[in-house]
This record gives C-alpha cells, structure tokens and sequence, in this order.
C-alpha cells in the first residue's frame, strides 16, 4: 500500500539538511531500487532560501512499517525534521 510521509522542518534548518542529505538520499534510492517509491521531493520556502519540509509517497507492508521507515530517516536525528506524519495514501 502506498503510504504518504508528510514531514515539516525545523526554521532554519538547511546546513543540517545539507549535511543529512547524502545518508538521505541513499534511502531514497534503496526504495527505488525496489521499486517502492512513487515520489520523493523537498518542499521550497516560500521566500527566502532552504525548505520548509518533505513529502515522500513509497509502497510499505503496513502503516508501521512505513511509520518505522520513516523514523529511521537521517533527517530526523539531524534535527531536520520538527513533525513527521505518515498516512495512508
């Protein structure tokens, strides 16, 4: 089942994004590999520079299972991340 990963960031989060980003995307590209992943992308400020969150879409057994997923994401034991939702999608 598809399962939406709704994440918001922290303000003024963007060297620890950068800095995360590599461990980040490594993830992403295991789930695409598998083919498990529909879409993954950053959501831009408004204005100014850096983001204000994430949406990821990925195919995961179970809500736990996509809720695990996400927990494990680097961004959130870089500090990046200030919420994370997943739901189903």
């Amino acid at each position: 089942m598809l399962f939406a990963i709704i994440a918001e960031d922290v303000e003024n989060s963007l060297a620890a994004r950068l800095q995360a980003r590599p461990a980040h995307v490594e993830r992403l590209k295991l789930l695409q590999s598998e083919s498990r992943l529909t879409l993954a992308g950053p959501h831009p400020q408004v204005s100014g520079e850096g983001f204000s969150g994430s949406l990821i879409v990925a195919d995961f057994s179970s809500l736990e299972a996509a809720q695990a997923w996400a927990n494990a994401n680097p961004y959130i034991s870089a500090g990046v991340y200030a919420k994370v939702t997943v739901k189903p999608f």
